[in-house]
């Protein structure tokens, strides 16, 4: 299955990704909007590590063995038959548990809702948002 791979050499910490990817999981579609107006929130799925010199986005790696799936107390995170771990967000109650266990630090705690955020590889786009707004292509969105 196709993933998105971060190329921490070539990018700048500038947290587009971030921006576009909440954009996209936001009611309007739009930046300013969704930024600005919208209630709750948006959240990213996608976060950016820096620790200078090096920077690079961290989302949800759709693990072949996922242990968020394994620990997941309502089954509100599964794998479906493409291998994409995707999530329910009316099975979640917010106990963070996936959170824990996560090796890679990628859902992201929703603190308004009460729930988990995490990467769903964008599914009406043909390409996740954040790798479509990367502006130095530090973001891949390909199968290995």
């Amino acid at each position: 299955m196709k993933r998105v791979y971060a190329k921490e050499e070539v990018c700048i910490g500038c947290r587009l990704c971030e921006v576009y990817c909440r954009t996209e999981h936001s009611k309007s579609k739009n930046i300013i909007k969704a930024h600005k107006k919208e209630t709750p929130r948006p959240v990213a799925r996608v976060l950016v590590e820096e620790l200078r010199p090096v920077s690079f986005a961290v989302q949800c790696r759709h693990c072949d063995e996922p242990e968020c799936v394994e620990s997941c107390i309502t089954g509100a995170l599964t794998k479906d038959e493409s291998g994409a771990v995707v999530y329910n967000v009316d099975k979640c109650v917010g106990c963070w548990t996936c959170v824990l266990v996560c090796p890679h630090g990628a859902p992201q705690r929703d603190l308004e809702r009460r729930k988990i955020a995490k990467c769903d590889l964008c599914p009406d786009r043909e390409t996740p948002a954040c790798v479509d707004f990367c502006p130095n292509g530090a973001l891949i969105y390909e199968e290995r």
